[in-house]
């Protein structure tokens, strides 16, 4: 075997065979298909420890470069998490008050959601998703490639590993979101791309009885 380039080492293979890669993808997929957003949390607590194994699988997310353009603000703090629930509400309010259309809002009443968001001072965590467009380098100016579709992908592996650790979350995006960063006291370069609540849920919890797309709807193959 040649020897690996420099900056470069062996790719380690999981070499599984054919029937156990259909069995593995169809188990995933069943786990997977059980994920759901949740709207309702329990205030048990969830350790320091399992959050940040769930930051560092997010992480392990491909991204432009290998720039990994992302940061993950933590919250348990309950001071901070009121802070972000009054000024997530008062934005809120606006959105169902008249930011978003009669269609949106229609679409929307499925869900059962108003301006209110107790969930964010209920729930042990919240992960606020930051996107970094670009970075300080010596004092220049340098940006990072596909800055937002790297952090889309991180983002969706961390609800995977949310999932997998047996906790649930919700993908919140009050519009705008720039309250966020200066609550949290950001960087100029780092911009609110999510705020996901992580916890257990709450005790009887239900869930809007919904149905995803079948594959026929959402691939083509050729």
């Amino acid at each position: 075997m040649a020897d690996s380039k420099e900056g470069f080492i062996p790719y380690q293979s999981l070499n599984f065979s054919e029937v156990e890669m259909k069995q593995r993808a169809e188990d995933f997929f069943r786990f997977m298909d059980k994920r759901r957003s949740l709207r309702v949390f329990s205030d048990k607590p969830v350790p320091k420890e399992v959050i940040e194994t769930l930051i560092r699988t997010a992480s392990t997310a491909p991204s432009g470069a290998h720039m990994q353009p992302w940061t993950f603000c933590a919250v348990s703090s309950a001071e901070i998490k009121s802070k972000i629930r009054e000024a997530a509400e008062k934005e809120e309010y606006e959105n169902y008050h008249g930011r978003m259309s009669d269609r949106w809002l229609k679409d929307l009443e499925p869900f059962g959601t108003d301006h209110i968001k107790p969930f964010l001072e209920i729930a042990p965590w919240l992960i606020i998703v930051m996107k970094r467009s670009y970075e300080f380098v010596d004092g220049e100016k340098k940006n990072n490639y596909y800055s937002t579709e790297s952090v889309g992908l991180a983002a969706g592996f961390l609800l995977a590993a949310i999932h997998n650790a047996g906790l649930v979350a919700l993908t919140h995006t009050p519009s705008p979101m720039n309250f966020l960063a200066k609550v949290l006291e950001r960087p100029e370069n780092e911009k609110p791309f999510l705020l996901i609540p992580v916890g257990y849920p709450a005790e009887n919890a239900e869930v809007p009885d919904l149905t995803r797309k079948p594959l026929k709807e959402v691939a083509v193959f050729y």
